[in-house]
């Protein structure tokens, strides 16, 4: 089903596939959604995740190790979107692990498996066109990153070429969590809905329930991505989906204060 944000702001919480093990990540997937993500980012663990700080990166080193791949990841999907129809689901990958899979293979395979939107975060959108057609061919949303120091007319481009949401990066930099939300994200908001009305969702950095009210004031969505990953790498398999759940509830408490 089309991705979709019922609440304001919006949830998308990343989670590297694999980490600590596959079953642990379902379990951890299935407690964020009951407890109100909206999407779910699988993250293909790499072995050179370049726009990731050093935690996503070590999970990616963790997952490698028990041997995660991306037909895991897609299996890995299937079993949670059986398990939860209704929550949005998207592969967030670098894009070698894609072409060596096979492009139209992985386009088939993640549409089979339930997953909405691929986001790969190389590829960009001025050599798209066979990545925009294998997608549009099993009707899955592609999603591009869009940055505070990109030009207007690479933003157009972007927002042309996305379906789900925009990714709007709220700093320049890689992933992990920060004391604040940097003040370029607004205005790159802003000029993102100068071409589209797709929902915006600002990630990187956003790791606690200020940083998600700072972001509903004039985005559709946040993603937390380092926060939850860190938090299950000082979890055990056993407490880690609980925690994350705990977490995810947390995120959305000083809306929902304001709104009674």
């Amino acid at each position: 089903m089309p991705i979709r944000f019922d609440h304001k702001p919006g949830l998308v919480a990343y989670l590297t596939a694999g980490d600590p093990s596959l079953a642990t990540t379902r379990e951890i997937a299935v407690a964020a959604i009951d407890a109100g993500a909206d999407v779910i980012e699988l993250g293909v663990p790499f072995s050179d995740p370049l726009a990731d700080g050093p935690i996503i990166q070590r999970a990616s080193e963790r997952a490698l190790a028990h041997g995660t791949r991306l037909r895991d990841v897609l299996s890995l999907a299937r079993e949670i979107h059986a398990a939860r129809p209704a929550a949005g689901l998207v592969i967030f990958s670098y894009l070698n692990p894609i072409l060596r899979y096979g492009l139209p293979k992985f386009a088939d395979d993640a549409a089979a498996a339930g997953v909405d939107g691929v986001l790969a975060t190389d590829m960009i959108v001025e050599e798209a066109a066979e990545y925009l057609a294998e997608l549009d061919r099993v009707g899955l949303a592609p999603i591009f990153l869009a940055a505070p120091t990109s030009p207007d007319a690479r933003l157009a481009a972007i927002a042309k070429a996305s379906k789900g949401f925009v990714y709007a990066i709220s700093r320049v930099g890689v992933t992990g969590t920060q004391k604040s939300v940097a003040a370029d994200a607004a205005a790159l908001v802003a000029r993102i809905r100068r071409w589209t009305r797709l929902p915006v969702a600002v990630g990187f950095g956003i790791s606690n329930a200020e940083h998600v009210a700072q972001v509903a004031e004039f985005a559709d969505a946040a993603v937390v991505g380092s926060a939850i990953v860190e938090l299950v790498e000082r979890s055990t398999p056993e407490t880690a989906p609980a925690a994350v759940a705990r977490f995810i509830k947390g995120l959305r408490l000083p809306q929902e204060a304001l709104a009674r």
